[in-house]
């Protein structure tokens, strides 16, 4: 069985953090670590408030799990602080581990910030660099460019322009575009992309934790780009698809849509 590493904060309504990317980890039958970074209080309505593990403490657990356990693939989510970034860019380099994927989590789906805002300087400095993708949002995508993007084909600039930051892999998720949804995979020389029609349903609660999870489990598996974002897309849309009603705001994903929701 495969082992794969989440570096995240902790989510306690289980719709997205390190809830989430453990029970995709589960569905895709790789076994599952996590390293908390923050806790949050937090549902699918509201941020309530943000609390940063103290950054030694982050790269404790880390040296922790490296020394007890082999990792085939890491995932990243949301390093709430510029000092907690640069700490795991440190150590994700020392270690030298293949397959990271980089979710550079900023702010909530339900509003609020996650990361601080100083922290972009330090993502594109200390992690970029070690990523083997890079997996932001259109908002991320903006933030970290500096360039507004509402079409495709500006997408497609921003991953050029995060691609010369240092991850070998770019995909820009479109689930804020307006109509049909379509994700931008870039590998520094071809664009792939993945369109479908958006789904009626509230839960986009931890969408974005759910993928970017799912693909680090499918590159432990397969070690196969493209499959591993097609399957992890597909996944996500099934766990929207088969929601499950918590009772206000965005409901939760559905982490196994093959189990009924009663």
């Amino acid at each position: 069985m495969k082992h794969v590493l989440s570096i995240a904060g902790s989510d306690p309504s289980g719709g997205a953090g390190i809830q989430a990317d453990l029970k995709t980890f589960s569905h895709f039958r790789v076994y599952g670590m996590a390293v908390i970074t923050a806790l949050t209080a937090q549902n699918s309505t509201v941020l309530k408030g943000v609390y940063a593990v103290p950054p030694e403490f982050v790269e404790q657990q880390l040296e922790a799990v490296y020394e007890g356990a082999d990792i085939h693939a890491i995932k990243t989510g949301m390093l709430a602080s510029a000092d907690i970034v640069e700490r795991v860019g440190r150590w994700l380099k020392k270690q030298d581990l293949p397959r990271a994927v980089v979710d550079p989590v900023f702010v909530a789906t339900a509003g609020g910030r996650l990361t601080a805002l100083d922290a972009k300087d330090a993502y594109v400095s200390s992690i970029f660099p070690s990523a083997y993708i890079v997996t932001p949002n259109i908002p991320e995508a903006e933030l970290l460019t500096g360039a507004a993007i509402i079409t495709p084909d500006e997408m497609k600039e921003a991953a050029r322009i995060i691609y010369t930051m240092g991850p070998r892999y770019v995909l820009i998720k479109g689930g804020h575009l307006e109509h049909c949804i379509t994700d931008i995979l870039y590998d520094g020389e071809t664009f792939s992309e993945f369109s479908a029609e958006r789904i009626d349903a509230q839960s986009t609660h931890g969408t974005g934790c759910t993928l970017s999870s799912a693909v680090a489990a499918l590159l432990a598996r397969y070690n196969d780009m493209p499959r591993a974002v097609n399957e992890g897309i597909a996944y996500v849309r099934q766990s929207i698809a088969k929601s499950v009603e918590l009772g206000k705001g965005h409901w939760g994903l559905n982490h196994e849509p093959g189990y009924s929701r009663d």
